[in-house]
């Protein structure tokens, strides 16, 4: 009963998904996974040609001796981080925001299992970051689309295909993942940056990079609008938030977003989200703009 308690407090605080220990480690293989519910949000992972995003970072707390989905042990002080979204592995460069500290990581797990978190790292990813003590950090995450697709490749990747512009998905035309959350949802993949024999993927060397940093208001973002009218629809049922429109541009065309806030605390910022959430609006995220 009480290791029981244990990980479950592990999972509220940590956003962790604990996995039953395995026989033995399985084999590396290239992982999108089916889309997933967490707290009122769904996620959606695919292949993306581009992204380059800002959010709420959070850190992986995994107990010692722990397993990952893809049956390898985790490793607290690999260069390693879990994506709600990517495809598994993917190489991005993740960017504290409040300092301007940068570093590249290998994403390989599915999560953070928190609303509005873009991402998770590890406690020696965190470190290098120079994380809060409170783990909740704004950062940027951009993707090395070259790095990952050579990396993808050696896994046994097929050919990209652009994937449906989350627009064209609603939370109501999919059927909940049959045993629900990112674990039931996706085998999820942590392999040790360094560990040999792998596969052919960069090496990461964990060196630091710094930038000016560019802190700034949290907003909750409802994006993905195809037209400014349909967009305004929606901010018309967030009667009594302060909400605005957006323009958000990319490729050849420009989509729309509603933004509510701005917030200048993660608190503020989770309260307007599970407010929008409350409001019958899907998948809102938590931005830094």
């Amino acid at each position: 009963m009480t290791s029981r308690l244990l990980l479950g407090l592990c999972t509220i605080l940590a956003g962790c998904v604990p996995h039953t220990p395995p026989p033995s480690p399985g084999p590396v293989t290239y992982t999108i996974g089916n889309p997933y519910q967490v707290g009122g949000e769904w996620r959606y992972p695919r292949d993306f040609n581009s992204y380059d995003v800002t959010g709420l970072g959070v850190v992986i707390r995994h107990g010692d001796g722990a397993y990952t989905a893809d049956n390898e042990l985790y490793d607290p002080n690999g260069l390693m981080a879990a994506s709600p979204v990517l495809p598994l592995p993917s190489i991005v460069t993740v960017t504290n925001l409040v300092n301007g500290y940068s570093v590249r990581v290998r994403v390989n797990e599915r999560g953070p299992n928190i609303p509005g978190r873009v991402i998770a790292v590890t406690p020696h990813v965190a470190k290098l970051l120079n994380f809060p003590s409170g783990g909740v950090v704004e950062v940027a995450v951009k993707l090395d689309t070259q790095a990952s697709a050579a990396l993808q490749a050696t896994l046994g990747a097929g050919p990209k295909l652009t994937a449906a512009p989350v627009a064209g998905i609603t939370a109501q035309s999919l059927a909940p993942p049959g045993s629900g959350g990112a674990s039931g949802a996706v085998r999820q993949l942590l392999t040790s940056d360094n560990a040999a024999g792998t596969n052919d993927g960069p090496r990461l060397s964990g060196q630091v990079t710094t930038t000016a940093p560019t802190p700034g208001p949290l907003w909750v973002q409802v994006s993905g609008f195809g037209s400014e009218g349909d967009a305004a629809r929606t901010m018309a049922r967030l009667y009594g938030l302060p909400a605005r429109l957006v323009p958000v541009f990319g490729g050849d065309r420009t989509l729309w977003a509603v933004n509510v806030g701005p917030y200048h605390s993660v608190e503020a910022a989770d309260q307007g989200l599970r407010q929008v959430l409350r409001m019958g609006i899907a998948d809102p995220e938590i931005i830094v703009r």
